[in-house]
């Protein structure tokens, strides 16, 4: 999947390596729309921002920790 992306012209993937809870990843890509989108931030900075932001929510690594953001 990843190389059609890339074939397709996609510069950064954000893709889960496992299943993930649908509320725990509309939390996380609302917090990372949040940081990239209205904050400005590049896109690596904002998914990591993202990632603490729920880290520092209390929620539990395996609700969101399986994301990662591919170059």
């Amino acid at each position: 999947l990843q190389r059609a992306f890339r074939e397709a012209g996609a510069r950064y993937l954000i893709m889960s390596l496992q299943g993930v809870d649908d509320r725990k990843t509309q939390q996380l890509m609302s917090l990372f729309y949040e940081h990239w989108l209205i904050k400005k931030q590049p896109i690596r900075e904002a998914f990591r921002n993202a990632q603490l932001a729920m880290l520092s929510n209390g929620d539990p690594t395996y609700n969101w920790a399986s994301f990662v953001l591919i170059e």
